[in-house]
């Protein structure tokens, strides 16, 4: 029953999962047309938010997996599954026993036909030797054949005894799987061939980035947490560190439903079933924290040997209009060529001993900087509270000086919040805001952060919306997954509730005139990863966004904003050659302003926002 808190936006629905996914984890989202689609664990929900405040359920396809992160291209839709739990056929079935090989298995990218969204047809599954925790759909410039998928898989490798050519093998070997990101090629004119085409090694040369131990909250808090999950026989990891841990909600509660399902059972686990998981439990949370990378965090040791124990990306984001990437691969940032989508380059790499796992990457859209965000402890934890380093589970923004990464700032959720909220960095996208680099990011139950950065230096919160916790009275896994700007929405998958949607409203830090030239990008479908050059039509919104941006930022006087917003009102009141005559010649005026003004890039921003329009005008 907690309060909720909002600033900058205004929420205009709450959706609630169906019945057989409420409860489940929603996941990432996508976006095609009036359509909202929306990964969870049970597997894909598609709502219509053609009304953004009414958006209506289309289907939801049962299909369980991890995560089942969701991407689309024209008729095509991509869902990732990972976890031992997926099958072919995308019915419930065991196929989950750590040490077994399964023909039924599906690890890897679905291919799905949408063509009828209502009933969504599987064509391909193409299997990975990694699985896919989260793939990025490559539309490259130069090849309007095929596109590409990047594929970011982090759990272990599986048996070449169920897909042949899965190897642990030395990183030096060609054949290794390791240290590789597989790329899966979809031919456009027969996607049901689409087929694993290359695995690229961007991880050559890479060492053991540094590493930072626990807050000392944690180790005060986890150390009673795990007298007492000893006490109540939960489970409980040692490390070969000597380190305990408690293994997160997420991660143990699909195993314990697999668990049920195999032995024909329903409803809530026994302790039968938990004793059943209690080896698979240790042995992949052991690999998991101790180089194998994953959701659950980076490894809490520093790595055994110089070599970076951090061997795959968690999530690649693809800029296809800069011919560039940014991969969140774990221990590392790391700055990507794509012009050849097949062979990946790495032209640069950074470490922090701040972050802990490198998550997720957005770029601002002139390709001049790069934000990457540490999902230090796996999203399942608070890392929001008071004595949290505002350093850790935060965003990191270079500069892209000569294709190489110059660290500028960190960013964090400024807000303070409870032990028992989950909160980290996750995933968000920029806002179309003219002239500005200007963020939403969700933040698990912090909720979502509406932030600047166009001063790298000195990014800053300008709104936000936060749902309280799942449950006040003891932590639950929750809160916002991802959230990205759409056509005018912002819309945010909520892991345990459902999707929420909500909007700009003008404040101190965004004008009326900002929101409406946003609004004026529309988009047929968005991939958040990959990225998309923005591109504002030529609009009278959008002249005006830069005097505003003038005035705030105190770069022209007061008589001289009131005098050039006059001047346009007459020009927009106008029609034909008046209309022609009035923004010639304001922008002409604007010469004289450019020596005096502390911003004179934007004045010419302004300019051409005007010459643009009176282009477009009808005489």
């Amino acid at each position: 029953d907690a309060c909720e808190a909002v600033s900058g936006l205004k929420v205009t629905a709450k959706a609630v999962s169906p019945p057989g996914f409420l409860g489940q984890t929603n996941s990432d989202l996508t976006f095609l047309g009036n359509y909202a689609i929306q990964g969870n664990y049970a597997g894909p929900v598609i709502w219509d938010i053609s009304n953004p405040a009414s958006p209506q359920l289309v289907t939801a396809f049962p299909c369980p997996a991890s995560q089942n992160d969701v991407s689309v291209y024209r008729n095509l839709m991509f869902v990732s599954s990972e976890a031992n739990n997926g099958r072919n056929d995308c019915k419930l079935g065991s196929t989950t026993a750590a040490d077994s090989v399964s023909p039924d298995r599906m690890r890897g990218v679905r291919v799905f036909d949408i063509s009828d969204i209502r009933n969504p047809k599987l064509l391909k599954n193409v299997q990975t030797c990694r699985g896919s925790h989260t793939h990025t759909v490559l539309e490259h410039p130069s090849d309007r054949d095929n596109i590409y998928i990047y594929v970011s898989g982090s759990a272990g490798i599986r048996s070449p005894n169920e897909l042949a050519g899965c190897t642990t093998q030395n990183p030096n070997n060609p054949d290794a799987s390791l240290w590789r990101i597989e790329i899966i090629k979809v031919p456009l004119n027969n996607p049901a061939a689409a087929a694993v085409t290359n695995r690229a090694n961007i991880f050559t040369g890479l060492t053991a980035p540094p590493t930072h131990g626990e807050s000392q909250v944690d180790i005060e808090n986890q150390r009673r947490a795990i007298a007492a999950a000893r006490a109540a026989n939960a489970f409980v990891v040692t490390l070969p560190s000597g380190q305990e841990i408690i293994p997160p909600p997420q991660f143990v509660r699909p195993l314990l439903d697999s668990a049920v399902r195999a032995r024909g059972g329903s409803g809530a686990a026994t302790a039968a079933d938990s004793n059943a998981i209690r080896a698979s439990v240790t042995e992949t949370v052991t690999r998991l924290f101790t180089g194998g990378g994953g959701r659950g965090g980076a490894p809490l040791t520093p790595g055994v040997s110089p070599i970076s124990a951090n061997r795959q990306c968690h999530d690649i984001t693809v800029y296809p209009a800069l011919g560039l990437a940014g991969g969140a691969c774990e221990g590392h940032g790391i700055l990507l060529d794509i012009s050849n989508p097949v062979a990946p380059v790495r032209l640069d790499a950074v470490a922090d001993s701040n972050f802990a796992y490198w998550h997720s990457a957005t770029f601002n859209n002139d390709g001049t900087k790069l934000l990457f965000s540490d999902e230090w402890g796996g999203g399942g934890a608070p890392k929001c509270r008071e004595g949290d380093k505002k350093e850790w589970g935060s965003n990191a923004i270079f500069s892209i000086r000569n294709r190489k990464l110059v660290f500028e700032s960190y960013y964090k959720l400024p807000a303070q919040q409870t032990a028992l909220e989950n909160c980290v960095a996750h995933n968000g996208s920029l806002v179309p805001i003219p002239g500005r680099d200007v963020m939403i990011q969700s933040w698990y139950q912090g909720g979502i952060s509406l932030f600047d950065w166009t001063d790298a230096k000195n990014p800053k919160e300008i709104g936000f919306f936060d749902r309280g916790p799942v449950d006040g009275s003891r932590f639950t896994s929750g809160g916002s997954w991802s959230v990205y700007w759409y056509n005018g929405a912002i819309v945010s998958s909520e892991i345990a509730r459902g999707l929420d949607i909500a909007e700009l409203v003008p404040t101190e830090h965004i004008s009326q005139n900002e929101i409406d030239a946003a609004k004026t990008v529309r988009w047929t479908y968005l991939n958040a990863q990959g990225q998309p050059k923005i591109d504002w039509p030529p609009s009278f919104p959008l002249a005006k966004s830069f005097v505003d941006q003038l005035e705030r930022n105190k770069c022209l006087s007061a008589a001289r904003i009131s005098a050039v917003r006059q001047s346009i009102a007459n020009a927009e009141r106008a029609s034909g050659q008046a209309r022609r005559e009035g923004l010639s010649q304001v922008a002409s005026s604007l010469n004289a302003d450019k020596g005096g003004s502390c911003d004179a890039p934007r004045i010419n921003m302004l300019q051409k926002a005007l010459t643009d329009l009176n282009n477009v005008v009808v005489p």
